[in-house]
């Protein structure tokens, strides 16, 4: 039995029809396989050539049926036979089955099978209309067949093979398994078609070359009953490059020096191998064969011998086989590290002999001596020191006897410089500005010093030698220190300069912090962050002027003249530092309040006039207010007052009063004098000038009957005042008094008749009884007058024009036709003052 594939028959046409023409189509396999006690599943579909409404009415089942042209019918043993349309079935067994429908399936299950049910199986099937018969053959053997194994035609060393096990065989209702004898991915399907019936195993593996030679079986299984039904067994043939394996004689692969040595090459290859090559330390050899004999072995023939073998899968070497040629230790050496050796470290000496095998004792030196305790191939030195610089050697020894020593190695202990000092070379003290000059010294050096570094900053061009020079050194100079450096450095401890300077960051600190006021207690304090030396001296001075000298200057209660610019100077034995100037201001309530006029000599009526209230204050006053002559408030509070036009009603006295955040103060009263226009002038001038005629008429008529009257006591008075009080004549031809003098003074002023009016002060030494009787006559106009005024009176006289001036004269002429004296006298009790420079007794004549 075999997988029938693409060579089952798959019916198209109509078998033993009795009609003329084909009316159906089956598809089915043309054999089937099974073995007795199995089943047969028959896949089966058929089609109608007259379209879709052709159905089936009748199936029966023949076996090894034949056709009776007599008759026209077929005669045979019938299996099976049903009439689809009333499903009544006249088989007498339940074998067989039908599974399908009226319209395409066709399906038959025979179950179980017998092995004589062997033979021609026919399908005959009836419509209303037609009639069809369709065949196909039943092979049933006693036993299940072997499966079929399907391979590769080459099969190499670790390439993947699938392989396929199959049988032409498949029932739903008895299943089976198909078994592979070796390890590998199994996958299994069942194929059930018109077309195929089936069962198939594939196993998918990666042969090794042991795999050779070696027999792979597939086993076909009743699952259900665990009974091994069939098998199958095919030979493996797996292709492979060769495997070699060196055999050495001796086994050990260890000889002494001057003894034979054979080694053969084994190999085992699948296609047979072609030529064998022989490798030492992956060198190739000249000898050739599988076969190699080393007649007297030498101490370089130790080493790694392996051969090559090639056939057409490919090419392949052999392990490596170490072959050891024993002699005693050569002439030994001592290598030293690490090569550049720093004191401090850890240093390793190890004795260097080739021998094999290898020295088991070793014997060391220094500087030719012995050292004991030190035996092995290497010794360390934790932190070497100077002492352990000098020779070293050493002596090998293994299982073949001692060696010898080839050379001494030297070890040199190298450190850095040792006592690194910084010396200043100055001669102290140093002092801030000058020039100073450092060297670098050290103790001992190994290997020699090379270069100097210095951490002072501003000497990058000096950072290279021995010597250092810092030009113009400064105050705060940071301690300096040098480093010397061979392979590795060392710094010296730091040295500090101790340059001298003046006294640094003078500053003055003013104490309460917040505002000064007037009256408060201040303390102005002399500060200094540094000087060296630290022995100082203060001094103050204010605006320029020095005061005292001490730290701190005391005010208990300031006041405003304190006010100025401060300095603070410190000094030393090096020298002087002054503060910056420190601004002291006091604040106070306004003082020495003055009403200020502008135009200062007075104004004419219909002008400007500008009264400025003028204080003394810090912070200056924020708010004014004005007053007249009457107390009133002028409801005005700035600090100018403006009258413009300016009236004569404006004439007065003026006051203010200032203020700012500490209190306030009022200036004493200022008189503004108001002239009249020239237009005032000329109207009043015109009234005066009428009246003043008639009063010159009645003048001298008065004056010619009182002429001799008052010559007689003019004289009279001369003589009874000589030891009294006379009057004196302190300003002569004083034409006014500056108003700023005479706050009180009030009048008209005329600038046409200027010329005419001339004004002359009168002093009154007092005596006792003037002195008690002005002090009782004393009333609160006096109190009012500036302190700048004294005991004097001012008069106005009317003079010709033609009359330069007043004379001091004698009345020689009695009687003086157009002339006329006046007298003034003050009689008074005591005798006559003494004349003084600069008054004059006189007597006033018009």
């Amino acid at each position: 039995m075999h997988l029938l594939g693409p060579s089952l028959l798959l019916l198209g046409y109509l078998v033993f029809s009795d009609s003329t023409y084909n009316a159906w189509t089956f598809k089915h396999p043309k054999t089937l396989y099974a073995w007795d006690g199995a089943c047969v599943w028959i896949p089966c579909t058929y089609s109608s050539l007259k379209g879709s409404g052709h159905i089936l009415d009748n199936l029966t089942v023949y076996h090894n049926f034949t056709y009776d042209k007599m008759a026209k019918n077929y005669i045979g043993t019938i299996l099976y036979s049903k009439n689809l349309t009333t499903e009544e079935s006249t088989s007498s067994q339940e074998r067989v089955r039908f599974l399908g429908n009226r319209r395409n399936n066709c399906t038959l299950l025979i179950n179980p099978v017998r092995v004589d049910d062997s033979g021609l199986l026919g399908l005959r099937v009836m419509s209303r209309t037609d009639k069809w018969m369709a065949s196909l053959n039943l092979s049933i053997s006693e036993r299940a067949p072997q499966p079929h194994i399907e391979l590769p035609q080459e099969i190499r060393e670790d390439q993947e093979v699938t392989a396929t096990c199959s049988l032409n065989f498949a029932c739903y209702d008895y299943q089976i398994h198909l078994q592979w004898s070796l390890e590998g991915s199994v996958t299994t399907s069942t194929i059930l078609s018109p077309e195929t019936v089936a069962t198939q195993s594939r196993l998918s593996f990666q042969p090794s070359w042991t795999h050779n030679g070696k027999n792979l079986t597939c086993q076909l299984w009743d699952p259900m009953k665990k009974q091994l039904l069939s098998e199958k067994t095919v030979l493996l043939e797996v292709k492979y490059a060769p495997k070699l394996k060196i055999q050495v004689s001796p086994e050990e692969a260890t000889v002494t020096e001057g003894e034979s040595v054979t080694m053969r090459c084994q190999v085992m290859s699948n296609p047979p191998h072609k030529n064998v090559s022989w490798f030492k330390d992956r060198i190739q050899l000249k000898e050739q064969g599988t076969t190699v004999t080393l007649p007297e072995v030498t101490r370089t023939m130790s080493g790694q011998y392996t051969c090559q073998v090639s056939n057409e899968v490919g090419t392949r070497r052999s392990d490596a086989v170490d072959l050891q040629v024993h002699y005693a230790p050569e002439p030994s050496s001592v290598q030293i590290s690490p090569s550049s050796i720093k004191e401090g470290v850890t240093v390793e000496l190890a004795c260097i002999s080739a021998a094999n095998p290898p020295p088991a004792n070793y014997t060391w030196y220094f500087n030719g001596q012995e050292m004991l305790g030190k035996n092995g191939r290497t010794f360390q030195i934790p932190q070497v020191l100077v002492k352990h610089a000098g020779r070293y050697s050493c002596l090998a020894e293994n299982s073949l006897g001692p060696g010898s020593v080839d050379q001494e190695a030297d070890l040199d202990v190298q450190y850095p410089p040792k006592g690194v000092t910084t010396v200043i070379q100055n001669p102290t003290p140093i002092r801030e500005g000058d020039s100073v000059t450092l060297s670098c010294t050290f103790n001992s050096s190994n290997p020699r010093v090379t270069r100097y570094n210095w951490n002072s900053p501003g000497s990058q061009d000096q950072t290279s030698q021995e010597k250092l020079t810092i030009q113009k050194v400064t105050w705060d100079a940071a301690p300096v220190k040098c480093e010397a450096c061979n392979q590795w450095c060392s710094w010296s401890p730091s040295v500090n300069l101790n340059v001298h300077y003046a006294p640094k960051d003078v500053s003055i600190q003013i104490s309460p912090h917040t505002e000064v006021r007037s009256g408060e207690q201040v303390l102005l304090r002399c500060e200094f962050s540094s000087s060296h030396p630290e022995d100082v001296h203060y001094f103050w001075k204010k605006d320029g002027n020095l005061l005292e000298k001490r730290k701190t200057l005391t005010f208990d209660s300031i006041s405003p003249e304190d006010s100025g610019t401060y300095h603070c100077l410190v000094n030393n034995s090096i020298g002087q530092t002054s503060s910056e100037a420190c601004e002291l201001r006091v604040l106070y309530a306004p003082r020495r309040l003055r009403v200020s006029i502008s135009p200062k000599d007075g104004v004419v009526e219909g002008k400007m006039a500008v009264l400025t209230c003028e204080s003394d204050a810090n912070p200056a006053p924020s708010h004014y207010n004005w007053f007249d002559g009457n107390n009133q408030d002028l409801h005005h509070y700035g600090q100018t007052l403006r009258l413009e036009p300016v009236k004569l009603q404006h004439s007065g006295s003026y006051w203010c009063r200032g203020a700012n955040r500490l209190g306030q103060s009022q200036s004493p009263p200022t008189t503004l004098t108001v002239y009249y226009s020239a237009a005032t002038i000329s109207r009043r001038a015109a009234l005066g000038v009428g009246f003043c005629l008639a009063i010159f008429l009645l003048a001298i008529w008065g004056v010619k009957l009182q002429r001799s009257w008052k010559r007689i006591q003019r004289q009279q008075g001369l003589q009874e005042s000589s030891s009294g009080q006379s009057f004196f004549v302190r300003n002569i031809k004083a034409r006014r008094t500056p108003q700023a003098e005479r706050p009180h003074s009030l009048g008209c002023y005329n600038p046409v008749m200027e010329d005419a009016v001339s004004y002359a002060t009168l002093s009154f030494p007092l005596g006792e009884t003037d002195t008690q009787r002005l002090r009782d006559a004393e009333s609160s106009e006096m109190r009012e007058i500036p302190p700048s005024r004294d005991d004097s009176v001012t008069y106005a006289v009317v003079q010709n024009r033609q009359v330069a001036d007043y004379e001091n004269v004698t009345p020689e002429v009695l009687d003086d036709e157009g002339i006329h004296y006046s007298e003034l006298v003050h009689f008074g009790n005591g005798k006559r003052a003494l004349a003084q420079e600069g008054v004059e007794y006189v007597t006033l004549k018009h």
